[in-house]
């Protein structure tokens, strides 16, 4: 996401004030480097032992920081003056990536997209949005598949997709409790361009009609109440590491997020070039997540099984580096994270994460 919204100086400074300590935390969650928080800790236990420091001394001082947690916005993990007072609403929409789609709209605006293959291996988006951004127009908005309402009812999304596989359609009807609004009941909240698209690639929404939906359809639904990831500040490594996906046999999907050192995020290449919107508008990403998981062909049309709960090996890319991790969603409605090999819950950089879903990290090269 390009456009976080900025701190006012109160909370930028007290920002700077703990940065080098939430870098540490986050390091050291990550990377197991816990014994320096123990040191720490013994060393004001030491002081108040040796010196008789009083109450205010550095074991109060270390419990006081850690503590006190700097106010981040549930989704992007922006710093905010203060907490929101409840979790905004989230919408998942699916967003094809055919080359007759092409371009595409809104997708730079979600702070989170996951990207998998449907038919001809061909990658479809979810891309996630909360209720209280501003986009204007996002699509073409497609058909639903399975796995993509697992990933969107983690985050208790309204699922937003015109139609749907049978067993996608079966699923939100007689099995999930999944927050739906398929354009084929509720033509409202969407629009079709004619003249210069032609069905079905002429479908959109924005997140002014999307919002407007929340309150007739879903107005008497509770408030979300889904799990948030951890987030920590941006700490680059000086040297940067691109990665690319290889989609299919041809070019023509394949993608790659080339390291961008000034700006700490990733350019989104698709094909043998940047990836470039409707507005003109390029792709960035501050994280970039890599599954492996299973996924099979299932019928004569090409359709996908793709295995979206348990774990399983995953790569993290952020702040110029790639590490192994795991990924883990233990059902349907739980919402997938990540973690180290031991077990940490890994911390993401505050903006937008892409999600890659792949049968193989073979399938992923670094640069």
């Amino acid at each position: 996401m390009k456009k976080i919204r900025k701190q006012d100086k109160r909370v930028q400074k007290k920002a700077e004030q703990r940065k080098g300590l939430a870098s540490f935390v986050s390091f050291a969650k990550q990377k197991e480097i816990l014994v320096g928080v123990g040191a720490l800790i013994l060393v004001g236990a030491i002081a108040l032992l040796v010196f008789g420091l009083t109450v205010d001394g550095p074991v109060d001082i270390v419990e006081e920081i850690f503590e006190e947690q700097i106010p981040r916005h549930p989704l992007t993990g922006a710093v905010l003056d203060e907490e929101l007072e409840e979790l905004p609403q989230v919408f998942g929409v699916m967003v094809e990536n055919a080359a007759d789609a092409w371009p595409l709209s809104g997708i730079d605006e979600a702070f989170l997209v996951i990207e998998a293959p449907v038919e001809a291996s061909i990658p479809r988006f979810i891309a996630f949005f909360g209720s209280d951004s501003e986009v204007e127009k996002i699509g073409p908005v497609r058909s639903a598949r399975p796995y993509y309402i697992d990933w969107n009812d983690g985050l208790q999304a309204i699922y937003t997709h015109v139609g749907g596989s049978p067993e996608a359609l079966e699923l939100i009807k007689s099995t999930y409790d999944t927050l739906d609004l398929n354009q084929f009941w509720y033509a409202d909240y969407f629009y079709r361009e004619n003249g210069t698209r032609y069905a079905p690639h002429n479908v959109f929404t924005d997140i002014e009609m999307l919002v407007e939906a929340w309150a007739d359809v879903f107005g008497d639904v509770d408030e979300p109440d889904y799990d948030v990831w951890e987030f920590a500040d941006d700490a680059p490594v000086g040297v940067g590491k691109s990665v690319s996906i290889d989609w299919t046999d041809g070019t023509t999907y394949d993608v790659s997020w080339e390291y961008q050192p000034e700006t700490n995020d990733y350019l989104r290449y698709q094909g043998l070039s940047v990836m470039t919107l409707e507005d003109g508008d390029t792709v960035e990403a501050n994280n970039i997540a890599v599954i492996a998981t299973d996924i099979r062909v299932i019928d004569n049309e090409g359709r996908r099984s793709i295995v979206t709960e348990g774990g399983g090996d995953a790569l993290i890319i952020q702040n110029g580096e790639m590490y192994l991790a795991r990924w883990k969603k233990s059902d349907h409605d739980d919402r997938l994270k990540f973690y180290t090999a031991d077990g940490y819950e890994i911390s993401f950089n505050a903006g937008s994460t892409w999600i890659e879903i792949v049968s193989s990290l073979s399938q992923v090269e670094t640069e």
